[in-house]
């Protein structure tokens, strides 16, 4: 276990996440549902992504150092180019499902952890957070990645259910996002680094 690599894959990954339509996903149901309901099943599709790209990056570091190394700097290089000069994402769709999740009436505990974790582990595959978890177990210890992905991707959903809507009225998204988009090209130039 490396203290510095969950640290790496806790910063990246929360960072990442924060300006993430997942988030605001997050956010609208457990302001419609039981958030406590909502965080379990946003958490168990969160952990079920981290599994899936862990395994990902694990598979990927079998190939040769300057192949896996060159992979992740692009990886890391687009995730940057993604975060800092991407559109902002629409939160349209998100909306329009949550308002039929509340629609459907008062909704027991089952119900609430499925429509969570169905939400947002469809709306996670091949998200920034999801490659660049992949990308960090690739070169670091995976399971250390995994752990601070893990706690990272939690943390920003507890946050986003239980204060999300404060958080943005000081924190500008699109500064988060950028700051993002710095530590994804960071990493993409210190990958580059070692390549050479």
């Amino acid at each position: 276990m490396s203290l510095t690599a969950a640290a790496t894959a806790f910063v990246v990954i929360f960072l990442a996440e924060l300006p993430d339509k997942t988030m605001l996903a997050s956010l609208m149901l457990g302001t419609r549902l039981r958030p406590l309901w909502v965080w379990i099943g946003v958490s168990l599709a969160f952990m079920l992504h981290v599994v899936i790209a862990v395994t990902a990056g694990g598979l990927l570091k079998l190939a040769p150092d300057a192949v896996v190394k060159s992979i992740v700097a692009a990886m890391f290089a687009i995730g940057a180019a993604v975060l800092l000069f991407g559109k902002d994402e629409d939160e349209d769709d998100e909306e329009a499902e949550v308002a039929r999740a509340a629609k459907r009436g008062a909704m027991g505990f089952g119900a609430t952890v499925a429509t969570s974790f169905g939400l947002i582990f469809l709306s996670e595959w091949g998200d920034i957070t999801q490659i660049g978890t992949a990308n960090l177990a690739a070169k670091y210890d995976p399971l250390s990645v995994a752990i601070g992905a893990g706690l990272a991707l939690i943390t920003v959903s507890a946050l986003g259910i239980a204060a999300g809507r404060t958080l943005l009225k000081y924190v500008p998204m699109r500064l988060v996002k950028r700051a993002a988009g710095v530590v994804m090209a960071l990493l993409a130039v210190i990958t580059l680094v070692e390549l050479i």
